[in-house]
């Protein structure tokens, strides 16, 4: 249980005389970094007056600085309890929430605080920020651009969209966004992420004594704070590197990586796992492949509190599906009638190729391309309600008439987004799993699979941090099972759906670009069109973690990479041994390991 604040005799309206001095004690302890201090006055606070909810909010702030967000989630929830509406409390208890790993809970927490409070400036960002982690990038976009038109000065909302920007490598839109107002001069640690985020456009901008000027301007408003001392550094590496200072990149490297441990617990979890990969990344360049896949493990465990994943609760749903949705059940039972050839999907697993199939096809004047739309998946967790074998029994009872009505609602919002298109293409690669509710409502979409060797799958989910949900990846043995499982389901339903599918190899794009694109467009109907093979050239927003690769013409660089890093793969690649995933993917003289 976490330990509550004893109540006073004064405990039912009484004012306790100290309750404003303890509190004013508890502030200076804060602003002085005296964390301990700063929790014993606050806590006095709560003795001296219990029902003041200013306390109760206090000694959160002080457990949140002690790194103990399971002891601030009370006081936060009792702070909120006793004034209805207190918006600051209700961040604060979702800020908690999302240092225990509850996003979801985080999320709710933060619409709590605009209900009571609209506008609030820190519940926006927080709920863009944690909209943004869980793949809702629509959503966070909407509602900082609100924000900032509501208050330019804004300075959560303007650093949001800036490591939005950042992060779509768009370094000149983001340094437009923070050079359209000053620094906020009243909000440290805000003016802190600004000069990081300043420095870092600059140098993807070539720019470095720019970005240079901009990390002074950090270092001058006093030492990092060991929570931001990791991305400080990692400035520094980029520097190096951008001036081809290899050495100096090194010893910045070693410094971070150092650092890294030293982040305190009252670090933002973000910026702890973002600080992972941005270190795997430069050890792997640099051809130092145990620290880099040391650095992914590290990066992994912290997202492994937050993304939980059952291969039991995976499989239930995936049987239930298959025992149901039966060729006979399609060819008898009730079905959707319209005869819709626009809706395309894309399905895979994510780093397959599925981004590259969209980009190339999105280039013909006929088609849109639509990114990776939650859509179906909503649809089915809504018709279904949930993601259980119950659901999948749920929505096989479901009549025509129904079936009907909710095909021809998906294709209205299909259409709207682009009218004027006869393709529209969804390439959310998580679908696979839902290729049978495809087949219930649209009798004419076309699947396109993707495929690539698993290993190369394997290792390339692995050194990504993907937003959205994907608990499977934070464990080589999840991730290798759920390919494979992944495989299982594809080659049933492509030997059950009464629709066509047609399996893209990524290797295929290499070996004979323009034999595949010749396939891809008879597959879908669509008549040769030369933009397709300049789909490089496109500024199309891509949102996933392909957007540098499909900005350049097809290449093999990624084709084998796994076996730089077999040995750290060994218990991904048993798994994908055991599920008989790397049937045909196989080299002649490469043996299959035995599981052991």
């Amino acid at each position: 249980m976490i330990e509550a604040p004893a109540r006073s005799k004064a405990s039912d309206g009484e004012t306790g005389p100290g309750a404003l001095e303890k509190l004013r004690d508890f502030s200076e302890a804060l602003r002085r970094g005296e964390t301990q201090a700063a929790l014993e006055a606050a806590r006095d606070a709560c003795l001296a007056e219990p029902n003041r909810a200013e306390a109760h909010y206090a000694f959160g702030q002080a457990w949140m600085a002690k790194g103990k967000p399971e002891r601030a989630e009370q006081a936060f929830a009792i702070a909120a309890k006793l004034r209805p509406g207190f918006a600051d409390a209700l961040v604060n208890l979702g800020l908690a929430r999302y240092a225990q790993g509850a996003v979801e809970d985080a999320k709710r927490c933060m619409v709590h605080a605009l209900r009571a409070q609209p506008g609030h400036p820190a519940a926006t960002s927080n709920l863009a920020a944690l909209s943004r982690l869980t793949g809702g990038y629509e959503a966070a976009e909407t509602l900082l651009r609100d924000a900032l038109a509501r208050n330019p000065h804004d300075a959560g909302a303007r650093l949001n969209l800036v490591a939005e920007r950042l992060q779509e490598e768009k370094p000149a839109d983001a340094l437009a966004l923070l050079d359209e107002v000053e620094p906020p001069a009243d909000d440290l640690p805000a003016a802190r992420h600004w000069h990081l985020q300043r420095a870092l456009a600059l140098i993807a901008l070539g720019r470095p004594d720019k970005a240079r000027t901009a990390l002074a301007e950090f270092d001058a408003l006093g030492p990092a704070p060991a929570d931001l001392k990791p991305m400080r550094l990692w400035r520094d590496v980029l520097l190096a590197l951008a001036e081809n200072r290899r050495a100096d990149a090194r010893a910045a490297a070693d410094a971070m990586e150092a650092a890294l441990d030293q982040m305190g617990a009252s670090a933002v979890l973000e910026h702890k796992i973002m600080a992972r990969y941005d270190l795997a990344k430069f050890f792997s360049r640099e051809g130092m492949n145990d620290r880099a896949f040391e650095q992914w493990r590290e990066g992994h465990a912290l997202l492994r509190k937050i993304q939980h994943f059952s291969r039991e609760a995976a499989k239930a749903y995936d049987d239930a599906a298959i025992a149901t949705f039966t060729r006979e059940r399609f060819a008898q039972g009730p079905r959707a009638k319209n005869g819709d050839p626009a809706p395309v999907f894309i399905v895979g697993m994510p780093r397959s190729g599925t981004t590259l199939a969209e980009q190339i096809l999105a280039a013909h004047p006929q088609v849109h391309g639509a990114g990776e739309r939650s859509a179906l998946g909503r649809l089915a967790w809504r018709l279904g309600a949930g993601d259980t074998p119950d659901a999948i029994a749920r929505i096989a009872a479901l009549d025509p008439a129904t079936l009907i009505a909710e095909a021809e609602a998906y294709l209205g919002e299909l259409h709207a987004l682009a009218p004027d298109k006869t393709r529209i293409v969804d390439k959310m690669p998580g679908n696979y799993a839902h290729v049978w509710l495809i087949a219930l409502l649209f009798p004419k979409a076309k699947i396109i699979h993707c495929t690539r060797d698993p290993r190369d799958i394997g290792l390339s989910i692995f050194t990504f941090r993907f937003h959205g949900e994907h608990g499977y990846a934070h464990d080589l043995a999840d991730l290798g099972w759920t390919i494979g499982e992944q495989d299982r389901l594809m080659r049933h339903w492509k030997q059950t759906l009464p629709l066509p599918v047609l399996t893209l190899r990524l290797d295929d794009w290499v070996k004979d670009f323009d034999a595949t694109l010749t396939r891809v467009l008879a597959f879908v109907d669509l008549p040769p069109d030369a933009a397709c093979a300049r789909f490089y050239e496109a500024d199309s927003p891509v949102r996933t973690v392909s957007r540098a690769q499909v900005r350049q013409p097809v290449n093999a660089r990624g084709l084998g990479r796994w076996r730089s890093y077999a040995q750290g793969l060994a218990a991904l690649i048993e798994e994908l041994e055991r599920a008989g995933a790397l049937e045909g993917w196989r080299e002649r003289n490469e043996a299959p390991m035995t599981a052991t």
